[in-house]
């Protein structure tokens, strides 16, 4: 089906870049660095301008670490929805957040989307974006509990898992009044999963995209590509985009990512190379 965000149509041939912005002062990725506003802002302006549709902000750092209650993360992240939406007006917000009562204020203060990262740990989450007549992503955790690694986690088919629960968590929004172009399913790399089981879900993405929902994923960086590569945080950028390219060809329409002009180059020529955009110039044996 065709992707509705902020009451516009994506066709399921558009393939949309989803910028990281983190309110955290122990990213893994970037250890802080656009925790005060000005940085963050400045982040912001930079993945607009490099094509970024939807920038997605976070105030808890998705793995272990400090313990951040409810009340520290409507602090970081709730006046900043607001600012960007002030600032940009035309731009879609995401909040990665786990908890109904974060996404409410900040989907009443101009977020778009609800990037439900645990596997719908809340129930609640799914009412609110409905009441809000936002979208949700509805991602595979494979039952873990928020900001925990997961041990000797082990499917009988992870495939079949994540079309399970993530068609359960789609379905639920849908009762709850969200549109169902406006629910998307993130198959949850890392997530609930050992390195084998993130491949296997790439490979097999197609068998998500059947279920007929758009498809976000979220492979930035992350530790699958890294132990596939025998590559530490900052020298996982090829993998991640050799990654990002094969998701893409096989059926992903929205990518999360924290190197938006590298990703959204990617994008373009997966989009390209399929027939779904023309080139940006075409010169060489025609003039």
């Amino acid at each position: 089906m065709p992707l509705l965000l902020r009451g516009r149509t994506y066709a399921d041939t558009e393939l949309l870049v989803m910028a990281i912005i983190n309110r955290t002062r122990d990213s893994f990725y970037d250890k802080g660095a656009t925790y005060d506003d000005a940085p963050a802002l400045a982040a912001v302006e930079r993945a607009v301008a490099a094509g970024a549709e939807i920038v997605d902000i976070g105030g808890v750092k998705a793995g272990p670490g400090t313990d951040v209650g409810a009340s520290e993360e409507l602090t970081r992240v709730v006046p900043f929805v607001q600012l960007v939406r002030e600032r940009h007006p035309d731009i879609i917000i995401s909040v990665d957040t786990w908890r109904a009562g974060v996404a409410d204020a900040c989907l009443a203060a101009g977020a778009d989307i609800v990037n439900d990262a645990w596997g719908g740990v809340d129930p609640e989450l799914a009412t609110v974006a409905g009441a809000h007549g936002a979208a949700i992503v509805c991602t595979h955790a494979g039952g873990q509990q928020p900001r925990t690694r997961p041990h000797r986690v082990g499917y009988d088919d992870v495939m079949s898992d994540v079309i399970a629960r993530t068609t359960a968590l789609a379905q639920r929004a849908i009762e709850a009044g969200v549109a169902p172009a406006s629910v998307l399913l993130d198959p949850g790399h890392d997530f609930g999963k050992n390195t084998y089981h993130s491949l296997e879900v790439t490979r097999r993405l197609p068998e998500l995209v059947a279920e007929g929902f758009p498809v976000l994923v979220s492979l930035s960086n992350k530790d699958f590509v890294g132990e596939t590569l025998d590559r530490p945080v900052p020298q996982r950028l090829t993998g991640t985009l050799a990654t990002t390219a094969v998701a893409a060809w096989l059926g992903a329409q929205v990518v999360r990512a924290h190197n938006v002009p590298e990703t959204r180059e990617v994008l373009d020529m997966v989009a390209t190379i399929r027939g779904d955009r023309a080139p940006a110039v075409a010169r060489r044996g025609l003039a």
